[in-house]
């Protein structure tokens, strides 16, 4: 059975709880994930004081409540799975090892950071540096997925190296930035300088994206790795047009001012200007 945490008092300011992981939770009895410290602040103060527990020893998490201001859930977390209904906080999954993470609600910034494997989902918006480096660091994500539904902010995949980041709504600026490999999906665009500093990888785009004049127009075709990753989406029930009777992907490559060797793979419909 999953251990259910309740939030029963809303922190009045940023509570770090990095303890809120299946690798911490899965050996610890009740009275022990209780006493877990978290940080209100500079304080400490037991887990218990904020939030009911209910179950032990279950690398199974369900977390209920308002936790926007709860940061660090599922830090490098490398097993089980962890389930929340409601909106979370910063950091949510970063270093993460493993696992999984679904959230049905928003998620702040900095989710999945340099993450190296496992799979996170979000049902609502998501803040910015979705699978970013902090800063300072030179590599962002180097595997997993991050799926968000809904819109994303500044910084998508800064520095990633590999994985696959999905964002179903609009983007904000410089998605991609300094990007060093892995994919970026956009179902729904982007905004300004996308790819900027890109060197590798790759950024895929189902609507039409302002590009900055340092990519160049390459070809327009269908690229043929393109149906292994429409396969490995759909069953996560993300659709990609693969069909070259419904149209073709525009490639343009750059970003020439690195110089770097990064597409942009943009949907243009048949029949579309």
């Amino acid at each position: 059975m999953p251990i259910t945490l309740r939030l029963t008092q809303l922190p009045t300011v940023p509570l770090e709880a990095e303890v809120i992981s299946p690798d911490v939770f899965a050996e610890l009895s009740n009275d022990d994930i209780r006493a877990l410290t978290v940080y209100h602040g500079k304080r400490q103060r037991p887990l218990g004081e904020f939030f009911d527990v209910d179950g032990e020893r279950s690398d199974e998490l369900e977390l209920h409540g308002d936790l926007h201001r709860v940061r660090w859930i599922g830090r490098g977390m490398s097993r089980g799975r962890i389930t929340v209904h409601g909106s979370v906080g910063m950091h949510l999954g970063a270093h993460m090892k493993g696992g999984q993470i679904e959230v049905h609600g928003d998620a702040s910034d900095w989710i999945g950071a340099e993450m190296t494997n496992g799979l996170i989902r979000v049902h609502g918006n998501a803040g910015g540096q979705v699978g970013a480096a902090y800063r300072g660091s030179l590599s962002g994500m180097r595997n997993g997925t991050i799926i968000v539904d809904g819109s994303a902010g500044l910084e998508v995949g800064m520095r990633m190296r590999r994985g696959t980041i999905v964002i179903g709504g609009r983007a904000k600026d410089f998605t991609g930035l300094q990007m060093k490999g892995g994919t970026i999906v956009l179902l729904g665009g982007a905004e300004i300088r996308t790819g900027a500093w890109m060197v590798r990888g790759t950024i895929i785009s189902l609507e039409p994206l302002p590009l900055m004049p340092t990519f160049g127009f390459a070809c327009r075709y269908i690229p043929p790795f393109l149906n292994l990753y429409a396969q490995q989406l759909r069953e996560v029930g993300i659709e990609l047009p693969t069909d070259p009777a419904a149209g073709s992907y525009e490639r343009y490559t750059g970003d020439f001012a690195v110089p770097g060797k990064g597409e942009l793979l943009v949907w243009k419909p048949r029949g579309g200007e």
